[in-house]
């Protein structure tokens, strides 16, 4: 009911009960004082404080009490679809509406906060879900194919049968392992890993991943090697086998975007409680615009040349996921066409 008053019918109604109050006043005042008529004069000093009290009352409400809620009004519709315009506000003298001004600005800032997080997740999932489905399809079609032109005759065709189930069978490899991928990150963020924490040599443990990998640096002709002054050992606490895996995706991830006759170099840092590892290449490099979304699941900044190189997609997911496990973080910084470089801490092993 009270819902569309005006500030000018607030400020009217309060002069006319001021007024109404002073004229009441004054007939009392007459009656018990005995003093006689103000005749004329009354009237034009009861009608002229009723036309000062509505200019005053409308002033003072205008400019401490209505300009702040109406501005206040607008923080929280503002809030609703972009970030408040905080210096809308004017300095206030008045305590109160201070803390008001306050606790709207608190809440629309959370409110922000807020609504960006839940776009920013949904984003990330119908992301997840066109890259997981597009993921599972090509594999998929694939495997289709095969098996159709297999029973459209093609297993009575020795020319076809044999290469096709083998690459059925390929396929079915990759679906395989981005199933055991995706499993181990649901292991990861679940907290179902068992961590086995124990000093080791992660020098060591590098010279055993080179040796493993050979067969895959070979056919590009790329050099597995250490970086100068990487000499003695580096022991760090942390889950060996975990580590293993981050490091062997690591390095796998090098030899696949390093260049041909080019050279992967790890290196180690000694930090004060800490030792910092880093995977480089002399690769094609990667943009800036895909650095954020790196570590995202099946994100792949060249799509076609990626599953051409074999993977699941997760593995750099996986890395990230690993690493937070044992309470670290993994960085990237790269440029293109020079090459790229990742890095990450282990907690320094107690002498």
């Amino acid at each position: 009911m009270l819902k569309n008053v005006s500030l000018r019918m607030i400020s009217f109604i309060a002069a006319i009960i001021i007024t109404i109050f002073l004229g009441l006043g004054l007939w009392i005042a007459r009656k018990i004082l005995f003093l006689p008529a103000l005749g004329s004069f009354g009237t034009i000093l009861i009608l002229s404080t009723g036309v000062f009290s509505f200019l005053v009352i409308y002033f003072l409400l205008d400019r401490f009490v209505y300009r702040r809620i109406k501005l206040i009004y607008k923080i929280i519709r503002k809030s609703k679809s972009s970030i408040p315009n905080r210096k809308v506000l004017p300095q206030s003298r008045n305590p109160i509406l201070d803390g008001v001004e306050k606790e709207v600005e608190q809440w629309a800032e959370s409110q922000e906060n807020e609504i960006e997080t839940l776009r920013t997740l949904e984003a990330y999932r119908k992301r997840f879900i066109g890259n997981v489905s597009h993921e599972l399809k090509t594999p998929i079609f694939s495997i289709q194919g095969y098996i159709y032109t297999l029973i459209d005759g093609g297993l009575y065709d020795e020319n076809v049968n044999e290469k096709y189930l083998e690459r059925a069978a390929s396929n079915v490899e990759r679906l395989l392992t981005i199933v055991q991928d995706l499993e181990e990150i649901s292991k990861l963020e679940s907290d179902d890993l068992m961590l086995d924490i124990q000093k080791f040599d992660i020098k060591a443990l590098v010279n055993e991943i080179f040796s493993d990998l050979e067969v895959n640096a070979t056919p590009r002709n790329i050099k597995l090697a250490f970086k100068d002054g990487a000499d003695g050992a580096y022991n760090v606490m942390a889950d060996r086998e975990a580590i293993r895996q981050v490091l062997t995706n690591l390095i796998l991830n090098s030899i696949k975007y390093g260049k041909e006759n080019g050279v992967t170099k790890v290196s180690f840092y000694v930090m004060d409680s800490q030792i910092l590892v880093e995977v480089a290449d002399d690769g094609i490099g990667i943009s800036e615009k895909h650095l954020n979304h790196l570590f995202d699941r099946f994100y792949r900044v060249d799509k076609s040349r990626s599953r051409e190189s074999g993977g699941s997609g997760l593995g750099l997911s996986i890395v990230k996921h690993i690493l937070e496990a044992h309470k670290q973080s993994v960085n990237v910084r790269s440029t293109t066409g020079v090459g790229s470089t990742f890095g990450f801490t282990l907690d320094k092993a107690r002498d």
